[in-house]
């Protein structure tokens, strides 16, 4: 598939071609956990690597590998890998390109399950975190032992922007690799490749399935740092995705630019609504030109995304109350679904990160992260606007949250 044809193309069509026994359009799943390699010889070969094939779905599969051509054609990618679960994904990336005695940098926040990897079990394995305050303050932190620098952009749950162009120079200048999580932006938005970055990865839970039905992580980026992940994520964790899924996130892909385009407008539409509520302190998105990364997120997205957040004025009373009159708008965790949802991540993605790094990095209690869909927009705008309207009205019950 020609990489230059445009993404809605790429979507669709990328590292798929009928089946060439039967002519089946829809990519075909390999339900099986074995492979008949025909002859003493060619498995060996197989297995020392020096013929192509299938042998064990754990170290790879037809129906796995047409998934990781069509999101390495998306990301401009050389080659990519498929996982079980985004944190799988991020896993096997992580202990397999670092070692006792490197130091990882982040920008945070991240992901809180990323966050709980990078703080708690990498010093289990004598890799050090260093959470950097913005991409401005990373090459003052690169020290002789840093090997690594790890950024989602936009971030988790804040939706700071991170200027990918200026990791990778970082990076580049020092000989670090640089790797981004492109979950919230999505190819069709951002190609963190092009931009200089050695390692993009999504969980491909999100956006790419899209419908909520399936569970995967993607790592896109050049065979010789893959080889490697893959090694670790296969043969020695085994975090391999199965065909089933696979399919899912094949069909899936095929709709992700119409589904990221219109959760996008939907996002921004919603967000400017939010802005004028007084029941509203802060509304983060990175479409509004008063968000402080509007203009780094104006140049390396095609748009800004269909994940937002707000802070509300009553804190989380006021939080909990407006969560729980949303009838449209679904509280659930997860992102990048055809329906919306909304959730509280203090109490639940984020929970498990101490409350003094979480107030710290912006992820306070009376926070709300929505996942816009592909819902109409002005249905949604009355689902939140009802919701906001019974905040004056409703008791209010504060439980206080234990400080971790």
């Amino acid at each position: 598939m020609n990489p230059t044809r445009a993404l809605r193309t790429l979507a669709v069509h990328a590292g798929q071609h009928p089946d060439a026994e039967f002519g089946a359009l829809a990519a075909p799943i390999y339900q099986t956990s074995t492979f008949a390699y025909g002859s003493f010889e060619r498995g060996a070969r197989i297995f020392a690597g020096e013929t192509p094939g299938y042998v064990y779905s754990r170290m790879g599969n037809p129906t796995v590998a047409t998934l990781e051509r069509k999101i390495a054609a998306l990301e401009q990618a050389e080659d990519a890998i498929a996982f079980a679960s985004g944190t799988g994904a991020i896993s096997a990336l992580l202990l397999a390109l670092l070692n006792p005695g490197d130091e990882v940098l982040f920008v945070g926040p991240l992901y809180g399950g990323t966050e709980a990897q990078l703080r708690d079990l990498l010093p289990r394995f004598g890799i050090r975190p260093v959470e950097v305050g913005s991409a401005d303050m990373l090459a003052a932190a690169i020290t002789p032992n840093s090997r690594m620098i790890y950024v989602e952009t936009p971030m988790n749950p804040t939706l700071g922007v991170v200027d990918l162009r200026q990791v990778a120079e970082v990076a580049g200048a020092h000989g670090l690799l640089s790797v981004a999580d492109n979950t919230f932006a999505t190819p069709i938005l951002t190609r963190p490749l092009a931009l200089g970055i050695d390692i993009s990865l999504h969980s491909a839970t999100k956006y790419i399935g899209g419908h909520g039905d399936a569970t995967g992580g993607i790592v896109t980026g050049a065979r010789r740092h893959l080889e490697r992940i893959r090694h670790v994520g296969m043969k020695q964790l085994g975090a391999c995705m199965s065909p089933q899924d696979a399919y899912l996130f094949i069909r899936g892909s095929k709709t992700l630019a119409l589904r990221v385009e219109q959760s996008s407008a939907n996002a921004i539409q919603l967000a400017r609504f939010l802005q004028q509520r007084p029941e509203i302190s802060t509304v983060y998105y990175p479409g509004l030109e008063t968000h402080p990364g509007h203009a780094v997120a104006a140049r390396q997205m095609r748009a800004f995304g269909g994940i937002l957040s707000c802070e509300m004025a009553g804190g989380i009373d006021a939080a909990r109350t407006l969560l729980d009159k949303l009838e449209l708008i679904t509280q659930a965790v997860s992102i990048g679904d055809t329906d919306s949802l909304a959730c509280h991540p203090a109490s639940t993605t984020h929970r498990g990160i101490a409350r003094e790094i979480r107030e710290r990095q912006g992820v306070t209690d009376g926070m709300i992260r929505f996942s816009i869909g592909i819902e109409d927009a002005a249905d949604l705008q009355a689902d939140l606007e009802r919701a906001l309207n019974l905040l004056g009205a409703a008791p209010s019950a504060s439980v206080p949250e234990k400080r971790r």
